[in-house]
């Protein structure tokens, strides 16, 4: 396709999204109105399901189809980047030169590693009693992680990062989501739907398959971005052309 003909394509798919965005926009309710539908029907089955945090139960149970689209999104986005970003045959190998740091970086990184990833840890298992969940809560395990790299150095960092390990996690724990939407076929009814118990609202153990989903999603949110990350920093630090 030559360079004209791709940007007539681009010009016209632009006017129709722009077209078909502006139409529904004029049909949106009023800003500050009392008539809100979503919100009368999500939080009372939120409620009803035992899901204290309503958000999460909209995004793993009310709409889990739609969260199980954007968490292979974010995989097939890492998945790109390591293909992009791999070494090529006039590239070498070379270790990276420690960074001076100072003793307070030093410590500070060595207080916060280990709370950084508690916290992480601690926010996707409470996903569906309160703020948080699995996107953000693997967002602070991945963050968590690198500050062995502000602390210390790329060797440091290259140590307590397996990527084998977590390229094998990302796969596993997006393949595990879909997986987890059979169980609703095998009881006979809908993919995804939440066929576990649902416990007692305001217990660490309730929201049926929210809890099991949100953790699919830690898992693959933070490996996928500690991947994400090693490929650049390989590519800046490690990697030179011959």
């Amino acid at each position: 396709m030559s360079r004209t003909a791709r940007t007539a394509l681009f010009w016209c798919a632009a006017l129709a999204i722009a077209l078909c965005y502006g139409i529904a926009c004029g049909h949106l309710p009023g800003f500050g109105g009392s008539f809100h539908p979503y919100a009368d029907r999500a939080v009372p089955t939120a409620l009803a399901r035992r899901t204290a945090n309503a958000v999460a139960s909209v995004n793993f149970d009310q709409r889990g189809f739609d969260t199980l689209g954007e968490e292979f999104i974010l995989f097939t986005a890492v998945l790109g980047a390591a293909v992009v970003l791999r070494r090529a045959r006039d590239e070498h190998t070379v270790s990276p030169r420690p960074g001076r740091v100072l003793p307070t970086v030093r410590l500070a990184g060595t207080v916060l590693l280990p709370v950084a990833l508690v916290t992480g840890v601690y926010v996707i298992a409470h996903g569906q009693l309160t703020p948080g969940g699995g996107f953000q809560g693997g967002v602070v395990l991945a963050t968590g992680l690198h500050i062995a790299y502000l602390a210390a150095d790329y060797r440091v960092l290259r140590s307590v990062r397996p990527r084998t390990v977590l390229d094998l996690a990302d796969a596993t724990a997006a393949g595990a989501f879909a997986a987890l939407g059979l169980a609703g076929l095998a009881w006979g009814s809908a993919y995804l739907e939440n066929v576990l118990p649902w416990g007692a609202l305001g217990q660490i153990v309730s929201g049926g398959t929210v809890p099991l989903l949100n953790a699919a999603v830690g898992v693959e949110v933070g490996s996928a971005l500690v991947v994400l990350l090693a490929a650049f920093l390989d590519q800046a630090l490690e990697i030179e052309t011959a």
